[in-house]
């Protein structure tokens, strides 16, 4: 039985791999969460009660391990490494005095239609990877771990205003680069 399990956790490796990668930006870390994970299913393997899919057990098993990560390696930050301060004021040219756009977003058209598409998914990563190491880690516990803003500041050791502000210029810098390269650009 135990055999069977390991076998079944590691068809899962991959995929488990490529989420922490994407959580984590750092191979070996994401590997050494992938890793925990798997230790942690086959140790309380007995846990799993099948009432949801092996991987999405898996899955909420390696948000837990991300976190960690995320924590350790968020302890040898200078305090004030996640503060307001060093933001560029790019995301304020947005916006006129008035409060109306300087360049309004494009007609997205079918934005349903796009995530089906694998392409629009590698832009959409290749546009994360190109945020701020701090923007995409604290957009991706948010929107994607789903972790909630109160647990992100403490976590993090944030003000929940400056949390909001770094969410507010992670999605712009994410509208604009996928604007720019999937709904504005010849894609097929």
């Amino acid at each position: 039985m135990e055999e069977e399990l390991a076998k079944s956790l590691d068809s899962h490796r991959k995929y488990l791999l490529r989420y922490a990668l994407f959580q984590l930006r750092d191979p070996s870390l994401a590997e050494d969460a992938v890793q925990d994970t798997l230790i942690a299913a086959l140790t309380h393997g007995d846990a799993f009660e099948g009432r949801s899919q092996l991987r999405t057990w898996l899955i909420a098993i390696l948000k837990h391990k991300v976190i960690d990560q995320i924590r350790k390696r968020n302890r040898g930050l200078p305090a004030d490494a996640l503060s307001l301060g060093e933001e560029d004021e790019s995301a304020d040219s947005s916006f006129n005095t008035r409060g109306r756009w300087v360049d309004p977003p494009a007609d997205w058209g079918l934005p349903d239609a796009a995530l089906e598409s694998k392409q629009f998914w590698r832009v959409y990563q290749e546009c994360c990877r190109r945020m701020s190491k701090r923007h995409a880690m604290i957009f991706s516990m948010r929107e994607v771990m789903e972790i909630s803003a109160e647990e992100i500041c403490k976590k993090l050791e944030i003000s929940t205003s400056n949390l909001h502000v770094i969410l507010y210029r992670a999605r712009l810098s994410l509208r604009s680069c996928v604007t720019k390269n999937w709904f504005g650009a010849e894609h097929g």
